[in-house]
Formats: C-alpha cells, structure tokens, sequence
C-alpha cells in the first residue's frame, strides 16, 4: 500500500491520529501496544516527523473501523483553502505572510477542529457583516444576501462533508426499489403506484396551475398535481420526493438534526435536499447505476438516453457514486448561467470553491456557452498542483409557452486527472507530462497566480506595486 497521495506528497496524518486515540480515551502507550509499534515511533507519526506507512494505516483503519478515506488528504486541500481565505479577509488585519498556505495546511494538520472552528466563525461573521450593510442602506427589511445565501452554504457544506454521499438514504432507496421488483423501464409506474396504493395519494395532471408553479402536494387531500410543462422524467422524480417525506421522514429528521443547521430556513432547505437526493436514488439505484457507468466510461449522454433522464440528472447521480464498497469515479459537479452565476456546486472530491464570490473565467464551463450543446474537456490545475479533467456542456429547459423566457446553463463535472482513463471523454487526450493543461484558480481574491492576464481583482491582503510608468500583464501585480 502506497504511503503517498496522487499530488505525490507523503501522508503526515497526526493530527488525526492524536483526535482518534483522544477521542477512545487511550494513551500514546496504549495505543502503540495495540498497533504492535513502539510509542516513540507513534509519537513521531502524531507529531508529523513520520509518514504514515502502509501496515500501520491498514492496522489504524482496521483498529477504528475507519474506511481507509478517513485519511485522505483532499478533505484537508478544502479547509486549507477556506482557512487561507479568511485569515486573507482585510478585514481582519491579519498578516499576509503568516497566511502562507505552508502554514496554514501545518495548522490544519495538528489542530483540524481549531481550522474548522475559524472557518465557521469567519463564515459567519460574513454573513452577519452582509445583513448589517444591507440593513444600513434600507434594505434589511426585504431580505438580504446573507440570510438568502447563508442557508445555502450550509447545506452544500452539510452534503460536503459527506462526499456528497448520504449512506442511509441510498440504501433505503436501492432497498426500495428491489423490493418492487424493478427494472428501469419500469420506476416510474412503480413508484406512482406505490404512492397512489400505500399513501392514498391521488395524482393529477393539471394545466391551470399558472407559470410559476411546478408541481404541489396538499397532505390534507392527499393530492398531488403537476403542471403540464413538466416532463414524465421531472414527475417521477417529485413523486420520488414526496414518497422521501411519506415513507422517510424520520430518518430525514434524524439526518437534519444532526446536521448543526443554525436557522429554519437552512433546516427546510436541508430536508428538501435530503427528499431530492432519496429521489434521484430511487429513479437511478445505485448498484445498478453504478455497473451502467462503469460499462459506458461515464458517457453522461449515453447514460441519459439508457435511463430516459435529463443530462443534468444524469450527472447530479455521478456525483453521488462514494459508497465504500462501490466507489464510481468522485466527481465534482457545478452548474453556472451566462452571467456566471453558480447555482448548484457539489463535490466529491477536493476541489474548493471560493466564497469570496466569482470563480475562474479560464474555466471551460464558461466557454461551453459559445459552442451550445457541445462537450468540452480541459485539464486545469490549481494553484495547490493539483491536476483535474473536466467535461463541460450546455443545458437548455425550454420555455412552456410563447413569450416565456427559457433557462440556459452549463453543467461542469471534474475528477482528479488520475481518474481521466476511467472516463470515454479522455479518449483522445494527452495525459502526462506533455498534456495541455490549463491553469485556473478557485477566484481572483483568492488565486496565487500573480501574472494571470484574466485577474479581475487583487489578491485579498495582498499590497499592490503601482508605477504610473510601467504596464504588466495583471493590473494587479503585487509589490
């Protein structure tokens, strides 16, 4: 078993070995005996002068009952990055040159839970700085940006520490539908049934419920309608969701509950998430699905035809594969609008997305937009080295009417570059020494590459080098 991770680096774990052996009570000694090492050699290893080996990383994992990804470094790439980028925050008057991502991966190494403390806290004093500007320029009492996206963050970050993978409700789901007995092409009049039979829930489809409403459910009546724009793919999937609510409630509650949400909105948002991820495995059940990928080499528009489901379906399912025992390649999946707006973003991986607003324009899923309908691969690499393939293709929900206007995106999926040979899009495509690569970063305010021609803005906390009689590539050239 190999030691190091795919960036190459050795693994120095020791922070959480020290919280695993302090989290069961046990000594340096103690723990040692049990491991069959001595407690000068573990105490090397919490104190990261030693790597990790492979026979002691199996005996750790075996020890604990830890899946051998408990120690995978992308979870700590992710904190590294929004650590960086709150002590970064000119707010807070913090010395840049103490923020070296060196220093901060060495914190997050030996005192993760203090780096996930800051984190919080930084995000949270935001959100809070948000809604007093707001407030203070008349605008509080009609909402503010902070009590709209706050709940949002919270729930991605909910989904995010569980590699976008709820266990127990997959497996409900998977349950679900061999109990029933059924094949693909038959889901859909299953779980109609199942609702209309158990739940005495009368399904009606109707065409007077206005523009603005898709589909509604009345507990009292027991009736749910649907509006005639929505496809037989998008009913099914919202008749999964209610079947979520009606057979998994409870389970949904105990999963929300133990999801630290700080407001009833956050709390809404992550039960809606919950019933929307149970419905997506339902339609697409994971053992199943998962073989279908792996046959097809995640040819997204392959799969889509196979399952008679949208592209976009298609790939918020991909994005879920992490069961232990039947990993799918980890995808992260974001969907962005012309404007550049990200309106859905979910990883499996350790891919970071700053929350200083705006991302990288050197990122194809914004190009997508020029060639509609065509699939688009880049390689990029992040500022941390860090390699990922991405496939990038437009989406387009045509409008239910004349004079309505339709919806546009581009869906963005990414793996690991390691993971490149495993998908058909990397038919093709130098991967190695001599691959086109392109370099991107997680934003302007939080992006390393001093001479980007694309920077919009400088670097947070970073002093500028302004000469009246000199011009460079970035107008933000730090000094």
């Amino acid at each position: 078993m190999s030691t190091e991770h795919p960036a190459g680096q050795k693994m120095f774990v020791g922070g959480r070995i020290r919280g695993l052996r302090a989290d069961r009570g046990l000594s340096q000694q103690a723990l040692a005996g049990m491991l069959g090492i001595s407690a000068s050699y573990l105490n090397q290893i919490e104190h990261d002068n030693r790597p990790l080996t492979g026979p002691v990383l199996a005996k750790i994992t075996d020890l604990f009952g830890l899946d051998i990804d408990f120690f995978d470094p992308q979870d700590d790439v992710r904190l590294v990055a929004e650590l960086r980028e709150a002590l970064l925050d000119e707010d807070l008057d913090f010395d840049p040159a103490a923020s070296e991502a060196g220093e901060v991966a060495s914190l997050v190494g030996s005192h993760r839970a203090i780096a996930e403390a800051l984190v919080g806290i930084y995000q949270r004093y935001r959100v809070v700085s948000e809604q007093l500007a707001a407030a203070t320029a008349g605008r509080g009492d009609s909402g503010t940006r902070g009590t709209i996206s706050a709940p949002h963050e919270e729930v991605r970050n909910f989904f995010y520490q569980r590699r976008n993978y709820v266990h127990e409700l997959d497996e409900a789901a998977e349950d679900l539908t061999s109990r029933m007995r059924m094949h693909s092409a038959d889901i859909r009049a299953g779980l109609a049934s199942r609702l209309e039979d158990r739940h005495g829930v009368r399904i009606i489809r109707r065409v007077d419920l206005g523009d603005d409403v898709l589909h509604r459910f009345d507990p009292e009546r027991r009736q749910l309608e649907f509006s005639a724009a929505l496809s037989a793919g998008q009913r099914t999937f919202k008749i999964a969701a209610e079947l979520a609510y009606l057979e998994l409630g409870d389970l949904i509650d105990e999963l929300v509950a133990d999801g630290g949400f700080t407001t009833d909105d956050a709390l809404a948002l992550g039960r809606q998430g919950l019933a929307n991820y149970f419905a997506a495995a339902a339609m697409l059940p994971y053992g199943q699905f998962h073989g279908a990928a792996e046959d097809f080499r995640y040819d997204i528009e392959r799969l889509s035809a196979f399952y008679a489901v949208s592209y976009e379906t298609i790939c918020h399912r991909l994005s879920t594969l992490q069961r232990p025992s039947l990993r799918g390649v980890p995808w992260t999946f974001v969907r962005v609008d012309r404007a550049g707006n990200m309106s859905k973003r979910q990883s499996a991986t350790g891919f970071n997305f700053s929350s200083s607003g705006g991302t990288c324009p050197l990122w194809n899923v914004y190009e997508a937009f020029v060639s509609p309908g065509k699939i688009l691969t880049q390689i990029t690499e992040m500022p941390d080295g860090r390699e990922y393939f991405w496939v990038s293709r437009t989406v387009e929900r045509r409008a239910a009417r004349y004079g309505q206007p339709g919806k546009s995106f581009a869906i963005g999926m990414g793996c690991e570059l390691r993971h490149a040979g495993r998908i058909v899009y990397s038919d093709g495509t130098e991967i190695g020494t001599d691959a086109r690569t392109t370099p991107i970063g997680a934003g302007c305010r939080v992006c390393d590459r001093l001479n980007c021609p694309q920077r919009a803005f400088p670097q947070l906390g970073a002093n500028l080098a302004i000469d009246e009689h000199r011009s460079t590539v970035s107008p933000y050239m730090p000094g």
